[in-house]
């Protein structure tokens, strides 16, 4: 495919090339390479990124994508948008570099309104590394019994914006699952940043965004650039700076008028048919397939929006993807080996039968999955 393109292709096959780009038709050997190649992955809800990256590393189950977590190979944090994901650990330092000012300035009000100044963040900083230091780290609530010791009220998410701060300025990180692993989908200890992430890669402004752009393209595309100055919040000048730097190594697809960006790769795709027309898949809530871009409707049909995000209350649930187009949701009922997975379809008749049996697959897949 050229370089430059302007293509007949339906909303369906840009949503399979998408699938294709995320790893969602082949998959990546592990989970540390899987959240490296996408960059950043939501993670607001920790069992259902921990099913995004099990959806996307083949025969991994829950234990494997847990352990990843625990070792440090991969790191939750605030990355962009006020919201957690999972990071390569070795990059949360330059992204936070490139984001974090924009979003501490989209609080602040917010953070007067909390009574925090720079005086009481610099307290709790210290108390918390004086705590964590050398330690396997400390649950919120250990550190807001400290903070309160110190007269920093940690009430009305006055606590958990100080912890934020603490995260955003890389002096904390989001390390272990805290308890016993009954517990494991629940909260994480906070850990020094320096001890849990003792090697960072280091890029510059531009050359961070550069990179972070490409790598979203190569694991977002077909995307367009304002696609990702949504997704990471960065100005849209410096996005179509960063653009300019890499777009040798990009493929223009122009369609219905606007430019999508794709990596030569899966623009190759197209030459031969791009796969996945018969690919029926159980994601989970939140995951990137459709929070990834500022405009779904290329793979949810707007009349079908408030299915998924029930009162636009912006929690997403789990869908059913069917040739690269969000058709259903599903749900999972009881637990253990009484545990159910439940479609449902938007469409009145249900799934046709092939689809309804790939589904059952998926079924079957995710139940193993947190089995492992």
């Amino acid at each position: 495919m050229a370089a430059s393109t302007k293509t007949n292709v339906t909303p369906k096959v840009m949503g399979r090339l998408r699938l294709a780009s995320q790893g969602l038709l082949g998959g990546f050997s592990s989970p540390e390479e899987c959240v490296s190649r996408m960059g950043a992955m939501q993670a607001q809800d920790l069992a259902s990124a921990f099913w995004a990256v099990g959806q996307r590393v083949p025969g991994s189950g829950l234990s494997k994508v847990l352990e990843a977590l625990e070792n440090g190979a991969v790191v939750r944090s605030w990355p962009m948008r006020g919201t957690l994901h999972l990071v390569p650990p070795q990059d949360l330092r330059w992204i936070l570099a490139i984001t974090t000012d924009r979003s501490m300035r989209s609080v602040a009000a917010r953070h007067r309104e909390l009574g925090i100044d720079e005086a009481d963040i610099a307290t709790c900083r210290d108390l918390a590394l004086e705590r964590v230091a050398g330690s396997p780290g400390a649950t919120r609530e250990e550190l807001f019994k400290i903070f309160e010791s110190a007269g920093q009220v940690t009430t009305a998410q006055r606590g958990i914006h100080l912890l934020w701060i603490l995260c955003q300025n890389a002096w904390l990180v989001q390390g272990p699952p805290a308890g016993t692993a009954g517990k494991a989908l629940g909260q994480q200890l906070f850990v020094a940043f320096d001890e849990w992430i003792p090697e960072s890669k280091g890029l510059g402004r531009e050359e961070g965004i550069a990179e972070f752009l490409l790598r979203y393209i190569r694991s977002h595309g077909p995307a367009t650039l304002l696609d990702f100055a949504w997704w990471t919040q960065i100005p849209k000048s410096e996005v179509r700076a960063a653009h300019e730097a890499i777009r040798s190594q990009l493929v223009e697809l122009v369609f219905r008028g606007t430019s999508y960006w794709l990596s030569p790769e899966t623009a190759a795709l197209l030459d031969d048919g791009v796969p996945g027309s018969r690919t029926v898949l159980a994601l989970p809530g939140f995951d990137e397939f459709l929070l990834g871009y500022t405009d779904r409707s290329l793979v949810l049909p707007p009349e079908h929006f408030e299915k998924v995000v029930p009162g636009g209350n912006g929690v997403f649930k789990r869908m059913i993807v069917s040739g690269g187009e969000v058709v259903g949701t599903w749900s999972r009922s009881g637990t253990g080996r009484t545990a159910v997975v439940v479609p449902e379809p938007f469409a009145a008749e249900g799934l046709a039968p092939a689809a309804k049996r790939s589904f059952e697959l998926q079924a079957a897949k995710y139940v193993r999955f947190m089995k492992r």
